[in-house]
């Protein structure tokens, strides 16, 4: 589930607002509505929530929302360097494949809204973007704006670029496809069951330019460091997040969770509510970081590690997991350093 109240940089809403200011939209007009100030969202440093940025989206298309192919003109502004230790991760990644994993395995840091998966069969590689979080009016560019930015990436990745096989998006197209022609190379397919970028597994085995595993590992613990800062918890959400990893050996429902913190579960639901969470949110959370905390630093099953975190069956766990990671857990695991692993010494 997406966390609308994730804190993420500015620099999406930066992007935005120099789109509306090369239109004639004022910058101030911009941020209209969001608690923001134009100079705020120039402020690299400055945190910002998913909900405040698709305010500004909204402020964007009801005045240049039908401009064919705005959210892919969107999307090619977004590099590698606006993303912090995310991107220099991606950047230091051994191979395509590598950076795949290290994308996926900190995408909430990233500027997409809704899940990004991925998958592999018959020699085809395809990146998923799972939209239907995203509310139905800035759904479209939201949409095109992630799908381009990972194509921009890409480029920024590997020098000769990734060609596309198909690029397919879920909601309908403009008459003029230019724009999309131009960036991704193919002409692509709208009205899809699903927003996909396929392109040729081979490609995957691509080295990367500035592989550089010491660094990689250094970003990556940044990218864990930064990620835990943003999900910290306060009120109702903080002490219900404290209950569900209090105790090792197994994970609280709801009516315990209520009880522990003296109210019904019905009042617990109304309270996660008012700080635009729910307890559903908040338990896919814990059991997302416990997954990897137990398959990273234990030799725990997976059928040890699903029940560990309160799971009927394994098939119900590998599901989960495949959405939060975009792999099962044994190729997570397998793909994995264990955390005994040496790490090289720069050179």
């Amino acid at each position: 589930m997406f966390d609308w109240d994730l804190l993420r940089n500015s620099s999406g809403v930066h992007i935005m607002t120099r789109l509306a200011q090369e239109r004639g939209m004022a910058a101030a007009a911009c941020v209209a509505g969001t608690g923001l100030s134009a100079e705020a969202v120039l402020d690299s440093d400055a945190a910002i929530t998913a909900r405040q940025e698709v305010l500004v989206v909204r402020n964007l298309l009801a005045r240049f929302g039908t401009e064919p192919g705005l959210g892919v003109e969107a999307g090619t502004r977004y590099h590698l360097s606006l993303s912090g230790p995310w991107g220099l991760a991606l950047l230091s990644s051994r191979t395509l494949r590598d950076a795949v994993e290290v994308a996926l395995r900190y995408v909430e840091l990233a500027f997409a809204f809704g899940q990004l998966s991925f998958e592999e069969s018959g020699g085809e590689a395809r990146l998923l973007f799972d939209d239907r979080e995203v509310p139905e009016d800035v759904r479209g560019f939201l949409t095109e704006r992630a799908v381009t930015g990972v194509q921009v990436i890409g480029r920024e990745l590997v020098a000769a670029g990734v060609p596309m096989r198909r690029v397919a998006f879920r909601h309908p197209g403009p008459a003029d496809t230019g724009r999309y022609r131009a960036v991704f190379g193919v002409e692509p397919t709208f009205g899809a069951p699903a927003n996909v970028l396929a392109f040729d597994s081979a490609c995957l085995g691509m080295p990367l330019p500035q592989a550089n595993e010491w660094a990689r590992d250094t970003c990556e613990q940044l990218c864990r460091d930064l990620l835990t800062r943003r999900q910290a918890r306060t009120g109702v959400a903080g002490a219900v997040r404290d209950l569900l990893v209090r105790d090792p050996g197994e994970v609280p429902d709801q009516a315990a969770v209520a009880a522990e913190l003296f109210m019904s579960p019905r009042t617990l639901s109304r309270r996660l509510n008012e700080e635009g969470t729910s307890f559903r949110a908040l338990l896919d959370e814990v059991r997302q970081l416990l997954a990897e905390e137990l398959l990273d630093h234990t030799d725990m099953t997976t059928e040890q590690v699903a029940r560990r975190l309160g799971y009927a069956e394994a098939a119900s766990f590998i599901r989960a997991f495949r959405r939060w990671k975009g792999c099962p857990p044994q190729e997570y695991r397998a793909r994995r350093p264990r955390a005994d692993t040496p790490v090289p010494e720069p050179v």
